[in-house]
């Protein structure tokens, strides 16, 4: 592919090559060469820019001059997605049911569906067009779903769940597993509170691997349009999160906890029960949240407080042998 047509479909502007330079594929900085392309948007691979073997470089529209090819563009980390897009075929799967398959005579299916080995569909779900359901993806009684749907292997979805139009779910997936909740009875014993719930997952929505999402006892758990959910994160039961929120590698919210749009929670956050947190809020990596977060807010530590404290708090943390030799020579005065 030329570059001049690499750098059309990106919107990206040519600079120091030859627009019929032809690209056979992309890499990372580090190991790309001729005839490749590579990208750079963390300013710790900078130096990297200069001594790269690729035949050209995606590159932030202020970032300095080099020898290499570059195309510059407003927003080098997504133009990089878009151009492995180019030279990536992702599998394709022509509609069919397979054989080993079972799909109830209740279920309905869209157009254009390719139903995998040993797939389950039960009684009275609903899926639109274009699904794609691989290799032992269960669907529960009761589900519908949108158009564009994608499990891979080991996907489950339970009983009377709903899902949009392009939900995607990666292998091991649980949506609607019940709801963690106990009473203890009289003689102390745990009574199982039945859930009678289910989870909404909006359009546009991706859950990674072995992520699982408990249905309510009593209304739904919700997660947003554009949400997108990492592996291994747990969503406890009548938990609401909205959109474009980004949860990573093995996050947890306690039942009942509120996520507002756009926010980020690194990995492994852990959130206490009936907690908000505010539109565009982000917490750092192992952060513990007992109480609501404020919209904007970025936080750390555990409990979680401001980001900036916690850094000070960290610095101090680091002298604090010294601190003490300090306090022990000013008791040893008195």
């Amino acid at each position: 592919m030329r570059l001049s047509d690499i750098a059309k479909a990106l919107t990206a502007h040519l600079e120091n090559a030859a627009p019929d330079t032809e690209i056979t594929g992309v890499a990372g900085i580090e190991n790309a060469g001729s005839g490749q392309l590579t990208f750079v948007s963390n300013p710790k691979y900078n130096a990297a820019a200069r001594t790269t073997k690729a035949s050209a470089v995606i590159v932030a529209e202020n970032f300095p001059a080099i020898e290499t090819g570059m195309l510059r563009s407003k927003n080098p980390y997504l133009a990089w997605a878009k151009a492995i897009e180019l030279f990536y075929q992702a599998p394709s799967y022509a509609p069919g049911v397979h054989p080993t398959a079972i799909v109830h005579p209740k279920a309905k299916l869209g157009k254009k569906a390719y139903i995998g080995s040993y797939v389950v569909i039960d009684e009275d779900v609903v899926i639109g067009d274009n699904a794609v359901l691989l290799a032992h993806v269960v669907i529960y009684r009761g589900v519908t779903i949108g158009n564009n749907f994608f499990a891979h292997a080991h996907a489950v979805v339970r009983e009377f769940c709903q899902l949009g139009d392009n939900v995607l779910l990666q292998n091991g997936v649980v949506i609607g597993c019940d709801g963690f909740g106990f009473a203890k009875d009289d003689e102390g014993c745990w009574y199982k509170i039945v859930q009678s719930g289910n989870v909404v997952i909006e359009s546009d929505a991706e859950l990674q691997a072995n992520s699982c999402i408990d249905r309510a006892s009593i209304g739904e758990t919700r997660i947003g349009r554009g949400t997108k959910i990492d592996n291994m994160v747990h969503i406890g039961h009548s938990c609401a999160i909205g959109n474009d929120t980004l949860l990573c590698a093995q996050v947890g919210l306690a039942g009942t906890t509120e996520v507002g749009n756009n926010v980020i929670l690194a990995g492994q956050v852990g959130v206490s029960g009936h907690v908000k947190i505010g539109d565009g809020a982000i917490a750092i990596a192992q952060s513990g949240i007992p109480h609501d977060v404020p919209a904007g807010a970025m936080v750390s530590g555990a409990p979680a407080i401001d980001h900036k404290l916690w850094l000070k708090c960290c610095a101090a943390y680091a002298r604090l042998p010294e601190i003490a030799k300090a306090v022990r020579k000013l008791s040893l005065r008195e």
